[in-house]
């Protein structure tokens, strides 16, 4: 079993280890060494992934776990496992995403716009496919499929190593936008392809490619459904896509025929809201389809024409799938909590449910469970089909805070949340609130693991109650609670923040309701701003990181899930912009944002402080140079929130 450790307790770089489950002996692969000259798709690939670790990062294997490719300072390199000696491949030096074939023979690997192949016996590496059109890339993921699909892949191998599923990406049709670095003049804009909302995708078709490189097109209805979302290849039955329409409201399960080209129906789920992708599944399972759907008010395993988890279990994803058992994660009842559970024929069975949050990743009869608390930061162990287990040992340093949350269900729609208060804190003594959200769909903040509490109880350390809450929209509450956001973010959104905050005042009276502050990145960015801006008599200071300020601005693929699209339902994107509302801002704001974001670009925060000056309304911008979506510079993200620090006590008068 294959695994990623760092360096040292307190070291960003990780190397890649083998565990030889037989006697449990653990030894480096590939020592960690960090890597300053990463190709650009790579660093674009890093910050789809929200990756912040340096060195090996990701690797693949094949199927015996005897080779293992890695990409490191651009380059391809294959470790032999058995006697521990890396090879640098080919002459590549743009290589990123490198995959061996199930045999260990050939390794593909993409390398700017194409995809290679070495072949590591005849020890040649040569270009597989490729075509000098510049807005053609093959192998790699569109910018909607690795933001927003969770599709990071662009390329898939035959169970048998024969040949590949290679997405061709044609971004001809995409507007180019340009990314400056206002503080180097002197340098060019780099040049983005950015599908914003209403306007026109990549075009993205998919291939059968032999290792000679002939090429046979996979056929399906491209026009209703242009979206690949998923590609599933094994040796249980043919491959299986997952095509997506435009709007998001059906989604067709195909079966693939690559001698032919075509495809075929299994199934299609529609939904007059939209219909999910699930990570793991399409699968097949004994020749039964496996997939995740939404049936009698549930999200639900579903394998054949039946679920087989009760309406109670809300499945979130798929780790595996083998001829005759489903591993996945689900919540029971409680969202905050989720475990790992197994469903053969004679019915399902947990692998771990114990209080936390547990993940897993799994393979042949061995599953790895990533498990958390509130009371421990995190463990690894190996879990065999047997029940038999054994612990990975973690070498991480201990946090220098231990989190003190209050998990709680505020207000009727019992509205998960935590608050955390500080260190020591005295009762009776009144504290300035910080409302810290998320608040976009699905992206859970409210979770039963310490590690989830250390920044809000830092931030608490500071002199505030912090107040976190999953409103509707969020993860784990089923599709229903999903939904409440259709076509209008900013109504549920921001109206179950503040009837949380009510709701938590009334449970804990040291909160200071006179003195409540909000901040958020991202969607929670847009969520800070449009707190102040709409309801001043609340929020008395707002902190806004790189926010969504026209959604109109921002992907096709998120966007014109949640709210359609800006030709069709403009007056929806006109009530959940925030351009209209700068006239209304009467209370601070700090607007901060990273001028190489390529995600959520400056534009957005650039356009509302114009409007915010142009109706004579003061307010504060940091523009932070260099910087992308994630912040992954150490030094820049501790100073920008010591900066937000200084700005709520300054504003809510908070105690240093």
């Amino acid at each position: 079993m294959f695994f990623l450790r760092a360096a040292g307790a307190e070291d960003p770089r990780t190397g890649l280890w083998v565990l030889d489950l037989a006697d449990g002996v653990e030894r480096a692969v590939i020592d960690p060494a960090e890597d300053d000259h990463l190709p650009a798709a790579e660093r674009m690939r890093r910050e789809r992934m929200r990756e912040g670790a340096v060195g090996v990062v990701s690797y693949a294997a094949d199927d015996a776990g005897r080779v293992v490719a890695v990409a490191l300072g651009g380059r391809l390199h294959v470790a032999d496992v058995d006697n521990g000696r890396l090879t640098e491949v080919g002459e590549a030096i743009g290589c990123f995403d490198p995959r061996p074939d199930p045999t260990g023979r050939f390794v593909a690997y993409v390398d700017g716009p194409n995809l290679r192949l070495a072949d590591l016996v005849a020890g040649t590496d040569r270009v597989l496919v490729g075509e000098p059109d510049p807005a053609v890339t093959w192998g790699r993921a569109e910018f909607v499929a690795a933001e927003e699909m969770e599709r990071l892949r662009g390329f898939w191998w035959a169970p048998d190593g024969s040949a590949l599923l290679v997405a061709r990406v044609d971004e001809a049709p995409v507007s180019t936008w340009w990314i400056a670095d206002p503080a180097h003049p002197e340098q060019e804009p780099s040049p983005v392809r950015y599908p914003a909302a209403g306007t026109a995708n990549a075009e993205v078709t998919l291939w059968h490619v032999g290792h000679e490189g002939e090429r046979r097109e996979i056929v399906w209805d491209r026009d209703r459904f242009p979206y690949l979302g998923r590609v599933s290849w094994t040796s249980d039955g043919p491959p299986l896509l997952a095509v997506v329409a435009r709007d998001q409201r059906s989604i067709a399960v195909l079966s693939v025929d690559v001698a032919a080209g075509s495809t075929a129906l299994v199934c299609e789920d529609t939904d007059p809201a939209w219909v999910e992708l699930h990570d793991g599944v399409p699968a097949w399972c004994g020749g039964d389809l496996v997939r995740i759907a939404d049936a009698d008010g549930a999200r639900r395993l579903v394998v054949a024409d039946g679920a087989v988890t009760p309406p109670d279990m809300y499945v979130r994803a798929v780790a595996s799938v083998s001829a005759d058992r489903v591993v996945f994660t689900a919540s029971v009842g409680e969202p905050t909590q989720v475990g790992v559970y197994c469903w053969t024929r004679a019915g399902l069975a947990p692998i771990a449910d114990d209080p936390g949050v547990h993940a897993a990743v799994a393979g042949g009869e061995t599953v790895v469970v990533r498990s958390a608390s509130l009371e421990t930061i995190g463990t690894a162990s190996v879990v065999h089909r047997d029940g038999s287990s054994y612990p990975l040992v973690s070498h991480a340093a201990l946090p220098p805070l231990a989190p003190s949350v209050r998990l709680l269900k505020l207000g009727p729609r019992a509205l998960p949340a935590g608050l955390v208060l500080p260190e020591g804190h005295r009762r009776g003594a009144k504290l300035p609130v910080l409302v810290d959200p998320y608040g976009g769909p699905h992206a859970q903040r409210v979770l039963a693991t310490r590690a989830a509490w250390l920044e809000p109880q830092w931030l608490a350390n500071q002199g505030f109650a912090v107040l976190v809450v999953d409103n509707r929209g969020m993860a784990g509450r089923g599709p229903e609670w999903e939904r409440a956001v259709r076509h209008d973010f900013a109504g549920p959104v921001l109206g179950d923040q503040v009837d949380a905050l009510r709701a938590a005042a009334a449970i804990e009276p040291d909160l200071d309701l006179d003195r409540v502050g909000i901040r958020g990145w991202s969607f929670g960015g847009w969520l800070a701003a449009l707190a102040v801006l709409r309801h001043p008599e609340v929020f008395r200071a707002g902190i806004a990181g790189a926010p969504v300020t026209d959604w109109a601005l921002y992907d096709t693929f998120y966007t014109e899930r949640y709210l359609g699209t800006p030709q069709d339902n403009p007056e929806v994107y006109r009530r959940n912009s925030l351009l209209d509302d700068a006239p209304a801002l009467e209370r601070p704001l700090l607007i901060i944002h990273g001028l190489a974001d390529d995600n959520v670009v400056a534009a957005h925060s650039l356009r509302l402080s114009q409007r915010l000056t142009e109706a004579g309304r003061p307010h504060s911008v940091l523009p932070l140079t260099g910087v992308t979506h994630m912040t992954p510079q150490e030094e820049v993200a501790e100073n920008v929130l010591l900066l937000q620090v200084d700005f709520l006590r300054r504003h809510l008068a908070a105690p240093q």
